[in-house]
């Protein structure tokens, strides 16, 4: 594993105090959107970033650092991720470094269609695609965006483009009937893909909406069971997912629900924000600032240490249930 291309680390593997396995990096590359989602930013970005998202020099030495401690898999999310204009770039990068063997990207699918071959030549592998409703009335409703059919178009593409895995994420609020459960069900009929629904989680800013538009994944589970739908047994790379076959379909659902019990028990991964803070847990109340360590290779072992002692305080799981989800305003700040 080289850092710099002269000096060499030894591969070590992360563990946290509880004997957790982290290969997993959520790595945020902006906190911009251009969607207004009624759960994340309803009114939009503020008009200026915090900060300055991390370059692409620093993306390249904080993912090396990443790999060395045996990190195998990242993926790179937001606020919207394609609104970089050097995102392919990003991806290239990330997919080229020497122990990175699966590169990622969590998209609201905007700029998708006329991106996808690229994005799969630079090495993209993973593809999630945030898309809430198939109607597009509520679709507009619930992202501000009127774009639903080059969303969906955008899917399509990057299904012909021969991505491995190509996901669409439904956060689950309540006025999704069984209509529309079922459309999202149909899709993976005839193709390979994931449809998986997530519960929404709340947020400093969402307070509200959550307690009037929380659908419990439970309740989607029951109709997914009644439909023929079995659990599938779970893949090392699974996450929180828990998933689900058909017979009668080429691809899969799932459920992410981050209320059951047990959600974290299997956590593997550390998330990274968009300034270089690398956040122990999504929801929780430590961040430790890297970037000052990402400005020169030759940071790179005290960069690598200062990832290996934090891990010791991540947390055992995140304390949702109990209405405290620590300074997360919203999603964007971090990426889910």
């Amino acid at each position: 594993m080289t850092a710099s291309g002269s000096e060499v680390y030894t591969m070590r593997k992360l563990r946290d105090s509880l004997g957790r396995d982290l290969h997993y990096l959520r790595l945020s590359v902006t906190d911009r959107c251009n969607f207004r989602c009624v759960y994340c930013l309803p009114n939009g970005c503020p008009k200026a970033p915090a900060d300055q998202p991390l370059s692409l020099e620093e993306i390249r030495r904080l993912v090396c650092a990443f790999a060395g401690l045996g990190f195998w898999k990242v993926r790179l999310t937001g606020g919207e991720p394609t609104l970089r204009p050097d995102i392919v770039k990003v991806v290239e990068q990330v997919a080229r470094t020497p122990g990175i063997r699966r590169v990622g990207l969590t998209t609201n699918g905007h700029r998708l269609a006329a991106m996808t071959s690229e994005l799969r030549e630079a090495g993209l592998m993973s593809l999630n695609v945030s898309l809430d409703s198939l109607d597009p009335r509520r679709f507009l409703e619930i992202t501000g965006s009127p774009h639903l059919d080059g969303i969906i178009a955008g899917i399509d593409a990057a299904l012909a483009a021969g991505i491995p895995s190509v996901k669409v994420n439904v956060v689950l609020l309540r006025g999704m009937g069984d209509r529309e459960l079922g459309r999202f069900l149909a899709w993976t009929r005839d193709q390979p893909l994931a449809v998986r629904f997530i519960e929404l989680m709340e947020t400093g800013e969402n307070g509200a909406l959550f307690q009037r538009a929380r659908l419990p994944a439970a309740e989607v589970r029951k109709k997914l069971e009644r439909l023929g739908w079995t659990r599938l047994p779970r893949d090392a790379g699974d996450g929180p997912s828990m998933n689900y076959g058909h017979p009668d379909h080429a691809g899969r659902t799932g459920l992410i629900s981050a209320y059951s019990g047990g959600f974290c028990d299997s956590c593997n991964r550390l998330r990274v924000s968009s300034a270089g803070d690398l956040k122990l847990c999504l929801f929780g109340e430590q961040a430790v600032a890297l970037r000052p360590l990402l400005q020169d290779d030759a940071c790179q072992a005290e960069l690598m240490d200062l990832i290996e002692r934090s891990v010791t305080r991540k947390p055992a799981a995140h304390e949702l249930a109990s209405g405290r989800c620590g300074p997360t305003a919203n999603l964007a700040m971090t990426g889910g």
